[in-house]
């Protein structure tokens, strides 16, 4: 039995770190700028990196259905295809266009990560979910951490120049293509392809089940024991009509899907700290993608690459590795984070808000350097807190439609914020123009949070004090002492 999820969960592993192993990605704007593509700099701020954040959201929704419909492992290998085509490009192509098109197949690449994180749910039973998930997630940090620290070394020591290590990433991810054919194909998927062995929602627990439908979500999203499994007894009706509806021709077993996942979406976002933790994913995922887009192209303009020597990758490293251990300390931390949600979201943006303050108004690197660590270890602290709130009370079917819609919210203000801020069709500002107006959204975010919590707050007094007026008018109207003589006289007497 442990081989059924071992090796799946041990070929899983050694692709996300040979994908993640790229010791050029902390020195591409060095690359970019430099005498091998000798682009300008407002040509790749203002008009390469956007196509990122376009194509990563015309992207997203489509390939998270085909994702599910495919059953992972034809989209794993997509991926590793697309970075080998990226890299390639990298190295030989020249010109503006060839260097967008580029961009576009990174975003194809980025679009696709989620069937490397989807797959391992379909291979394993639901007793390994949180071993295997933990294995695949941990080594694409290490897998990022080795290929920053070769990449510094090999800059810093052996003076390596910048198109080698992209020679080195290309040897990496053709590494992890190879590795993808060799991952077991899935039987099953969480949305098409579910086996039997889900229960009905409708089935969750008896005293669930007599429920109205608006405090059956809450009931599902709030009582841990109401998940829905993926391996229980029955498929639900969901399952069973796309089956229908693969054997007759799969399109109204497909539509049937769609309405389903939007009937489960409303009932998750039904519950107010999943909505809170949600809404905060969605906003600060929009600010924490452009700011790692953007923040070498911050280094570059306040320390120039090609006057002095850059550690870019020493600085990603670290940044890495203490969001990695503040992510897991977090696990040890008892704290009821639903009584404090809102004053949580509220502090930890304010701290973000300030370090990207810091690190443009300060013009040196050190400081810069030092101010992206705090604002990416916080960021990282946060999102595992988040992770955990939204998916402690869901099942794996919701958890994944959430993420989702969360990231495909985030990569949606993110692309109107590129729009109006970077893209030179739009306003086109300066990148220190671009941070100034970076580090005022996590104020807005922190505003909208902390405009939560005081509502919250004013809300409980307001109930806490009506209970207490109800509780004064009920001692005092039928206590022993208030009652008169007559009342007595009249009680006896009617008796």
């Amino acid at each position: 039995m442990a081989e059924a999820w071992v090796f799946p969960t041990f070929m899983l592993c050694l692709c996300g770190f040979f994908t993640n192993m790229r010791p050029s990605e902390p020195f591409i704007t060095a690359y970019l700028v430099g005498p091998d593509k000798n682009l300008t700099h407002k040509e790749v701020f203002n008009e390469i990196f956007p196509v990122w954040t376009y194509s990563y959201l015309a992207l997203l929704l489509p390939v998270f259905l085909v994702t599910d419909f495919l059953r992972y492992k034809p989209v794993i290998i997509l991926q590793g295809a697309s970075l080998i085509v990226t890299y390639l490009m990298l190295m030989y192509a020249q010109g503006l266009m060839a260097t967008q098109f580029m961009e576009f197949l990174y975003g194809v690449s980025t679009a696709t990560e989620i069937a490397y994180y989807s797959y391992i749910y379909s291979v394993v039973d639901s007793a390994q979910y949180q071993r295997g998930t933990s294995y695949c997630r941990s080594i694409t940090l290490v897998g990022y951490t080795v290929g920053s620290v070769t990449g510094q070394v090999l800059v810093s020591l052996a003076q390596v120049p910048l198109f080698y290590l992209n020679a080195i990433t290309l040897t990496s991810v053709t590494l992890a293509f190879v590795t993808s054919w060799f991952l077991p194909m899935p039987n099953k998927s969480l949305f098409f392809h579910q086996a039997h062995g889900c229960v009905d929602k409708k089935e969750l627990t008896g005293k669930a089940a007599k429920l109205p439908p608006r405090v059956l979500s809450r009931a599902a999203l709030e009582d841990p024991e109401s998940k829905v499994p993926l391996n229980a007894e029955e498929s639900p009706p969901a399952a069973q009509k796309v089956k229908a509806g693969q054997a007759g021709g799969g399109g109204g077993g497909f539509l049937e899907v769609l309405r389903m996942l939007w009937l489960d979406l409303l009932q998750c976002y039904s519950s107010w700290p999943l909505l809170c933790w949600s809404v905060w994913w969605a906003l600060s995922t929009c600010g924490y993608f452009q700011l790692i887009n953007y923040a070498q192209a911050l280094w570059e303009e306040v320390l120039p690459s090609q006057d002095s020597d850059i550690y870019n990758g020493c600085v990603e490293a670290i940044s890495t590795l203490l969001g990695a251990v503040a992510a897991f300390g977090v696990g040890y931390v008892k704290i009821s984070w639903e009584d404090w949600v809102e004053l949580v979201l509220c502090s930890f943006s304010v701290v973000i808000a300030v370090a990207v303050y810091i690190m443009d108004t300060v013009r040196n690197i050190w400081v810069c350097y030092v101010s992206y660590v705090v604002f990416r270890s916080t960021y990282m602290l946060l999102i595992t807190i988040a992770t955990y709130q939204i998916g402690a009370n869901l099942s794996m079917e919701r958890y994944a439609l959430v993420f989702g819609v969360n990231t495909f919210a985030a990569v949606a203000l993110q692309t109107l914020l590129t729009v109006i801020v970077v893209d030179s069709s739009g306003l086109g500002l300066d990148i220190f123009t671009q941070f100034l107006i970076y580090a005022s959204y996590f104020v807005m975010i922190a505003a909208v949070f902390l405009a939560a919590g005081l509502y919250k707050l004013v809300a409980r007094w307001r109930t806490s004090h009506i209970h207490e007026t109800v509780g004064g008018i009920t001692e005092s109207d039928f206590s022993g002492d208030q009652v008169s003589q007559n009342d007595c006289n009249y009680i006896t007497n009617t008796s």
